[in-house]
């Protein structure tokens, strides 16, 4: 087996999905606060236009880059929520974004570079990194200030071998929405930026998320349907790349991807054509949503310094309840029927905390909150004992 493969760390939290699947096959009830997944369908004209395809029209390979309508339809899009439209001819449409990531590394890396990546961070970029020999140098956040990313400490672990800045704005696992200035001073630093912009436009409390297109031409931007019209299973996604890197990622494309599917492709112009008139009625519930988790989170006694601003995670603090966050979120599983994201998958800094996604039903979330109630008092007593012992 290849040393590069070796590398690779389990994704915790699609292993705690799957341990919750095991279960309910078995007949268990498992509420699933473990997974980014909104729980609707998707808009009602992408899965029309879906299904007439699948029912009346022969799918076919596209064009490596994407359709041309469908580039012209996302730049569209962009210019609508950032500002800046970018030519259609940089815009990659991939499977997902997790492809579009994995192109963006294979074209910037070699071993022994190096890539910035503020801490806690999507559990799959450091394996993305390391995969294409990268080294990362992680930029701790942290929760008493709202996880802002401080550039001048960024900046301070820039080296010639540095290769890129890795930023998701709004983050997951914290919900986190970095200041345009913030923003701005990153993109100034000199390696380009790899902006992660998937959750933009799920942003809350009046605020709004800068995109990297406003401010720097040579940001790698990824992003994708998944996530603002609930289409994750139709693993669409786009990257927008600066002119220099569109024909070099093209060829990669052409070679480990051909293309996106036809059927998605002509679904993801379907959801820009008439989903985005819906959208602010979805980012008005995930709000909402927000609110009842972490009000209900904070009486059951975990830590949450400041509500999260964008996404639709909640990092919450959970040493009271176990120290070890995988094996605090198994015994939730188990004990309470409840799946949870252990917050080390998001690097070492988010030990001790879990993740709980509120884009399920309010439903799901009062039941999820029922079933932690009972649970909760006996493992704080454990905690305590065990401190009692070691003092």
């Amino acid at each position: 087996m290849a040393s590069r493969v070796g590398s690779l760390t389990p994704f915790l939290v699609m292993e705690l999905m799957e341990r919750a699947l095991e279960m309910e096959s078995r007949g268990q009830s498992v509420v699933h606060l473990e997974i980014g997944e909104p729980d609707q369908q998707a808009p009602p004209d992408v899965r029309r236009v879906a299904a007439q395809v699948l029912e009346n029209e022969r799918s076919r390979y596209t064009d490596s880059r994407g359709l041309l309508a469908l580039r012209e339809a996302i730049a569209d899009d962009c210019e609508r929520r950032s500002g800046a439209r970018p030519d259609p001819a940089n815009i990659l449409v991939t499977s997902g974004t997790s492809p579009a990531m994995l192109l963006v590394f294979s074209l910037l890396l070699e071993p022994g570079v190096e890539v910035i990546v503020p801490e806690p961070f999507y559990a799959c970029y450091p394996n993305f990194v390391r995969y294409c020999g990268g080294v990362v140098v992680p930029v701790v956040t942290h929760a008493s200030e709202g996880f802002a990313v401080d550039p001048d400490e960024v900046k301070a672990r820039i080296t010639p071998r540095t290769r890129a800045i890795v930023l998701a704005s709004p983050a997951n696992p914290t919900g986190a929405v970095q200041t345009p200035e913030v923003m701005n001073s990153l993109a100034q630093l000199g390696p380009p930026l790899v902006s992660d912009e998937i959750y933009h436009g799920l942003v809350y409390d009046g605020r709004e998320a800068t995109s990297a297109l406003s401010l720097d031409s040579e940001s790698f931007v990824l992003d994708g349907f998944s996530k603002r019209y609930a289409m994750t299973g139709y693993r669409l996604g786009w990257l927008v790349a600066p002119d220099w890197a569109r024909e070099p990622l093209r060829v990669m494309q052409q070679n480990f991807f051909i293309s996106a599917s036809d059927v998605a492709q002509r679904a993801g112009m379907a959801a820009l054509q008439s989903g985005a008139a819906a959208l602010e009625g979805v980012r008005a519930r995930y709000e909402s949503h927000r609110d009842l988790m972490v009000k209900g989170l904070r009486e059951l006694g975990f830590g949450i310094p400041s509500q999260p601003a964008g996404a639709f995670y909640v990092l919450a603090e959970a040493g009271d309840f176990g120290e070890d966050s995988l094996a605090l979120a198994h015994a939730l599983l188990e004990k309470a029927g409840v799946a949870v994201a252990p917050g080390i998958d998001f690097g070492s800094s988010a030990e001790g905390m879990l993740r709980f996604s509120y884009a399920v039903s309010r439903s799901s979330i009062e039941e999820a909150l029922a079933r932690l109630g009972p649970v909760l008092p006996e493992l704080a007593r454990k905690v305590g004992s065990a401190r009692k012992g070691d003092a």
